[in-house]
């Protein structure tokens, strides 16, 4: 598959902080939103279908906003995006706490997720500049960053509960999302022009001689990838806990010390993904870490003790980790921010469709059996990762660049 984004010309790493601050924030505005879901519940009496119905219109309208978010980019430039949009999703953060009734709050939840796609795609497409202005495998640990931020929100969220109302809380996190802004949006715009030299090897979904870029069967194939492992993501993170409790006999304190330990994998597994890509190259870090989870998850699914279920638990993190943030970044280096968009739309469908589909089987075979089609989804994504690689090395493209280990920073 085609490494475009390596080499191109190293840029000095602090005018990569910018970039970094907007990935960290954003995982707090996120965190920020879902630990006050259960009170937007009770404010606008909501059945749990009438709040999932709710939910499911962030969901569709992310999914939607982020195909055509690519072209956004293109046209108005990637870092002018994230700049416009980022101020926009901290606005919209307090709407929900206006909502009386389902309605209103799906219609909220319309627009915000509207923007928040354009934000997300905006922010990815971002990081693949990046990638290819300084040489650095910098996806993986902007996510894990962004999985900090999330932590970060949730504890913030935890504090303020008993203390603050939604609007109140909401609206302060939404006014310092808003001075983030203020504060490094000018940093963010210089380091976008100061990447303007490598804009020919980076591309923003345009070749150098400014045409718009193709975006073919190989980024439709890394969207695949991509839906494979938010599959697992979110199978995962709404059934593991259900799973230590009802099939492992889990006190309800030690079903959530199980997901922490699958949280906690992932950060980690993000924040030191770079080096390991740099080491190791993106399809082995791929397709090792589909093994791993696939692993990982019938040891949870299967065991016959919570010992061993967590460390199945943290077997899928690790794997999982670096396998989205990977399809991502590889789908920008063939179709710039358009790859970064439709990777993205068809990535969020794995997300969306996984919890539901676990739940169904859960009735019809059993939570052990349903949570196994993660590994089944997480060996799929692997040998695409695979065919990816050997289709670019073929006549028609290129092997993958590996850097030697001097040259990982």
């Amino acid at each position: 598959m085609p490494q475009s984004r390596r080499g191109a010309g190293p840029v000095p790493v602090n005018r990569l902080y910018p970039l970094t601050v907007f990935f960290a924030a954003d995982g707090v505005l996120f965190a920020s939103w879902v630990v006050r879901v259960p009170e937007i519940k009770n404010q606008v009496d909501a059945s749990a279908t009438a709040l999932g119905l709710a939910l499911l219109c962030m969901t569709f309208s992310s999914a939607v906003s982020m195909y055509f978010a690519g072209g956004l980019c293109e046209r108005f430039g990637t870092r002018r995006l994230l700049v416009a949009s980022f101020p926009a999703v901290c606005a919209c953060l307090v709407l929900p706490a206006f909502a009386r009734t389902v309605v209103e709050l799906g219609g909220i939840l319309l627009l915000f997720g509207a923007i928040y796609g354009v934000l997300l795609v905006a922010l990815n497409s971002a990081a693949v500049e990046v990638e290819t202005a300084t040489g650095r495998a910098i996806m993986s640990p902007l996510h894990g960053l962004w999985s900090v931020g999330g932590l970060i929100g949730a504890v913030i969220g935890g504090l303020l509960a008993a203390h603050l109302g939604t609007f109140a809380h909401l609206g302060l996190i939404s006014v310092a999302g808003l001075a983030v802004t203020a504060g490094f949006a000018a940093p963010m715009l210089r380091a976008g022009t100061a990447n303007a030299v490598a804009k020919a090897g980076a591309h923003e979904g345009k070749p150098a001689d400014g045409r718009r870029t193709p975006v073919g069967m190989a980024v439709v194939l890394l969207g695949v990838v991509a839906l494979c492992t938010a599959y697992g993501e979110g199978a995962v993170g709404d059934w593991g806990a259900l799973h230590l409790r009802e099939e492992l006999g889990a006190a309800a304190g030690v079903a959530s010390y199980g997901f922490g330990v699958y949280s906690v994998a992932i950060a980690a597994g993000r924040l030191t993904g770079g080096k390991l890509i740099m080491r190791l190259g993106e399809t082995t870090v791929l397709t090792g870490g589909a093994v791993l989870a696939a692993v990982g998850i019938l040891v949870t699914a299967w065991a016959g003790s919570l010992p061993l279920a967590f460390v199945g638990l943290l077997a899928v993190g690790l794997g999982l980790a670096n396998m989205f943030p990977v399809a991502i970044a590889k789908a920008g280096a063939i179709g710039g921010s358009r790859g970064v968009g439709l990777a993205s739309t068809i990535g969020n469908t794995g997300m969306l469709a996984g919890p539901p589909i676990i739940g169904f089987l859960t009735d019809q075979i059993g939570l052990p059996a349903a949570l196994s089609t993660v590994a089944l989804l997480a060996l799929v994504a692997g040998g695409l990762g695979l065919l990816l690689r050997a289709r670019a090395a073929g006549p028609a493209g290129r092997p993958e660049v590996r850097p030697e280990p001097a040259d990982v920073p």
